[in-house]
């Protein structure tokens, strides 16, 4: 969970900490190479992606590093790596394959959107039961009030969260416990469903699974990326990034306009408590930007860079991200505030639980139930990097889902809020 200690951590020099960083990435990466041993046995059942980000993460918890402390590293990830990524991992894209993935991706991340609308609501008539006061009355502050902050982070984002603040007026000064419970919540999820991607197989074998068409479209993509491979010169290199990071420059300066010219003259999109404050947010414009010029420079020759390696600079980018993401964790926080984290815990399993369901019904393959679910329950800075860890091929999977939790976030959690409030005693 995101740490709010004001204790200086043992070293704050940002260089530093992003050198100790990528000295963890290198050791995670080499360990994982291993094809015997200790190491190789370690790594079936903990995924290098679940490392990269708990190593940070106790890193944070015993002093050493502090996300506080360094917010800039996390900020150039995910404003400046991230969208560079996503441009790369696009790259090479067939957009008519993913078309062809079919419905089951949408119904799976709808399926999740409805857990979280009714897992709150559900959460709190379980819990009422044993104790009625930590939901409801004067002494709690009305906690479902609080509650309708998390529903908007898990369907939509910040963005979504700050506009049920707004709406439902949750006290300030309690406003911290709540960010604690969706933070602690979601990454213990997080860490669970890492885990499953190394038992995919498995779980898609129990779920009678037809990954046919996510299969096809990663064997084309790999067919199509080893007839252009190629030992890439340092020409590649400075067109693949030039490539990249101009299209970020092209999306920030994209984003800017759009959000000043949209809150100039749109009202609906200043106001926090509209459905339409989303179109707002300078970094839902930045991250669809970005994976629109990497899906319009995949019908030009440029995609025959995926050849020089296009994709493994996107990857690297995303595990850069992953560790600023697991700094924000605090590790000896996680039970605090024991009766909000039970509320939290009952309507994350709640959410799980519908997703299992739905893919065990309709036959949907993991992949669209754990990128479902972190499209809801993360967004745009997390659904790619699930998405990218089943292979770089589907991490504009990840982003387009994303794309419609941020649009139908405030409705959603509006609409959990309102049943929220209707279950509590």
């Amino acid at each position: 969970m995101e740490k709010t200690s004001t204790v200086t951590p043992l070293i704050t020099n940002n260089a530093v900490v992003f050198g100790i960083l990528m000295l963890v990435l290198a050791f995670i990466f080499y360990t994982s190479s291993k094809k015997e041993g200790f190491w190789n046995k370690f790594y079936k059942i903990f995924p290098a992606l679940l490392m990269a980000y708990f190593i940070p993460a106790l890193l944070s918890t015993v002093g050493l590093v502090s996300a506080e402390h360094s917010k800039i590293l996390y900020f150039v990830a995910s404003r400046y790596l991230l969208p560079a990524s996503l441009v790369l991992m696009t790259l090479s894209i067939d957009l008519k394959a993913v078309f062809n993935l079919g419905p089951k991706a949408l119904i799976m991340f709808l399926t999740g959107t409805v857990g979280i609308i009714l897992g709150g609501p559900v959460a709190i008539l379980l819990v009422s039961m044993v104790n009625p006061g930590l939901v409801g009355g004067a002494d709690t502050a009305e906690v479902w009030r609080g509650l309708a902050t998390i529903a908007g982070s898990w369907i939509g984002g910040n963005a979504n969260q700050t506009a049920m603040l707004e709406v439902y007026g949750y006290p300030q000064n309690l406003y911290g416990a709540m960010v604690l419970i969706d933070v602690v919540v979601a990454n213990i999820w997080m860490a669970f469903l890492l885990m499953g991607i190394n038992k995919s197989d498995k779980i898609d074998n129990w779920l009678k699974a037809d990954n046919t068409a996510i299969e096809h479209l990663k064997k084309k993509v790999m067919n199509y990326s080893s007839s252009l491979t190629r030992n890439p010169s340092l020409t590649d290199y400075m067109i693949i990034l030039g490539l990249a990071f101009g299209a970020v420059g092209f999306a920030h300066f994209g984003a800017d306009e759009i959000t000043v010219f949209l809150k100039d003259n749109f009202t609906a999109v200043n106001d926090k408590t509209s459905s339409f404050s989303t179109f707002g947010s300078h970094f839902f414009w930045l991250v669809s930007i970005a994976t629109i010029c990497g899906i319009a420079l995949s019908f030009t020759k440029a995609r025959t860079y995926e050849g020089a390696g296009a994709s493994k600079l996107g990857s690297l980018f995303i595990f850069i991200l992953v560790t600023t993401i697991g700094m924000k964790m605090d590790l000896t926080t996680i039970f605090e505030n024991k009766g909000l984290l039970v509320i939290g815990l009952i309507w994350m399993l709640f959410h799980v639980g519908l997703l299992f369901l739905v893919a065990k019904l309709i036959r949907a393959p993991y992949f669209f139930l754990a990128v479902g679910s972190k499209a809801n329950v993360g967004g745009a800075a997390s659904a790619p990097v699930v998405a990218s860890a089943f292979h770089p091929s589907l991490a504009s999977v990840g982003v387009l889902l994303a794309v419609f939790g941020y649009v139908i976030g405030t409705v959603g959690a509006l609409f959990s809020a309102e049943l929220m409030r209707i279950v509590s005693p």
